[in-house]
């Protein structure tokens, strides 16, 4: 009998966020985007929706604020910011909805930067579909073995403190010259410190990557263990638009793969869309159809498998078979109890997988793609699922 692991792991949603040199910073904040105006510049405040947090960059000068104000006279700090709803508001340090004569000034003078949020903000929202639906596009090549990269230790090394010299008093008085010895000498002994803290991290850097290395190049083809930790590892490193629990169970030594997935539910899926119409300072969200948001969900719970599939067979070289069960939460009809129902069971070989092209997922239709496989799956083509009944691990194929 061949050894068996089993694991279950959460997929949590995120967003990969690319720092510049700009010196931008995270802090705890509101969600959505704003700008404010004042005496200091106009500043882009962009919200992270979920995660409480948001960036601030300049976007304009400070001369160009105290120039001109936002009221002639004297400056007014303003914010301006876009509700989920398409909803513009204005107002001042206080809180309070600014006047119209203000709202019409805060046009004329930033103009250019209320429009750029107002974009930013219909991105945001119909980013949000994309991600839903596009999960399956990013699904690795499978002929392509996982490769070790060496990867240097990030953090340079303390700098070596140039020792103060005592100068012309120092020369003159000797409790001058005392105190500067002083400091030079807790400058060195502080130095020492941050130079042994260093090369300890350095050498846990270096014997992490020794296993990274011997992970990738041994383990991920002889231990089940490490086929499972390598596994997690992947999965938790891909950015998920909505959180996803996979439980997983290695077997055959590594050569079949059982795995359950619990999908997010049709409730979790965004339902707006947007639009900037090319005249004033408007966005337009729309509400999206049920038969729009059932098709999305479709849509998004095949790429998940899909993806989660794509991934297993990429990250362990040895797997030729793999068994993908995706089930929700649902209401019983008769009992009125929320159970896990199925949603579809599917059994793919590695050898049927690898004839997909994953040089043009853009063009899969990822419903028809997991039909090529053993697929179990009760579905109508607006997307409305009937539970079915899962393969189990004794449904393998023995080759």
């Amino acid at each position: 009998m061949g050894l068996r692991f089993r694991k279950s792991i959460k997929l949590a949603p995120g967003i990969r966020i690319n720092f510049s040199g700009s010196g931008v910073s995270w802090t705890l904040g509101p969600r959505g985007a704003s700008i404010g105006i004042g005496k200091r510049g106009t500043y882009l405040n962009t919200g992270i929706p979920g995660t409480g947090l948001y960036t601030r960059k300049r976007i304009g000068n400070s001369r160009a604020s105290n120039h001109r104000g936002v009221s002639s006279g004297r400056d007014i700090p303003i914010t301006v910011g876009v509700t989920d709803d398409g909803i513009i508001y204005f107002r001042d340090a206080d809180g309070n909805h600014l006047p119209d004569h203000l709202i019409n000034t805060a046009k004329k003078q930033q103009g250019n930067a209320i429009r750029n949020l107002i974009q930013n903000k219909c991105d945001e929202i119909n980013a949000q579909i994309e991600a839903i639906g596009e999960i399956h596009f990013y699904t690795p090549n499978p002929n392509i073995k996982p490769q070790y990269q060496p990867q240097v230790f990030p953090e340079p090394p303390p700098t070596k403190p140039i020792p103060k010299k005592p100068g012309l008093l120092g020369v003159l008085f000797k409790a001058k010259r005392a105190k500067i010895e002083n400091e030079n000498r807790e400058k060195e002994c502080q130095f020492e410190k941050d130079l042994a803290v260093w090369r300890e991290e350095k050498q846990r850097f270096g014997e992490a990557e020794c296993r990274r290395k011997d992970m990738i190049e041994r383990g991920i083809y002889n231990d089940v263990e490490i086929m499972g930790n390598f596994l997690e590892e992947n999965l938790q490193n891909i950015t998920w638009p909505r959180e996803t629990d996979v439980s997983t169970e290695i077997l055959d030594n590594g050569n079949k793969v059982f795995i359950d997935v619990d999908l997010p539910e049709i409730e979790d899926m965004p339902n707006k869309t947007a639009s900037v119409p090319q005249r004033g300072y408007k966005l337009s969200v729309k509400e999206m159809s049920t038969t729009q948001i059932q098709r999305l969900y479709m849509r998004h719970v095949h790429g998940v498998g899909f993806r989660i599939i794509g991934e297993t067979f990429s990250t362990l070289p040895n797997t030729q078979q793999v068994i993908l069960s995706a089930y929700s939460q649902r209401p019983n009809r008769s009992t009125g109890h929320v159970t896990d129902e199925y949603l579809y069971s599917v059994r793919v070989d590695r050898g049927l997988w690898s004839c997909i092209n994953f040089d043009n997922l853009r063009d899969l239709d990822i419903i028809e793609a997991l039909a090529r496989f053993d697929i179990r799956r009760n579905m109508t083509k607006a997307g409305n699922f009937k539970p079915i009944e899962p393969f189990s691990p004794g449904n393998f194929i023995i080759h």
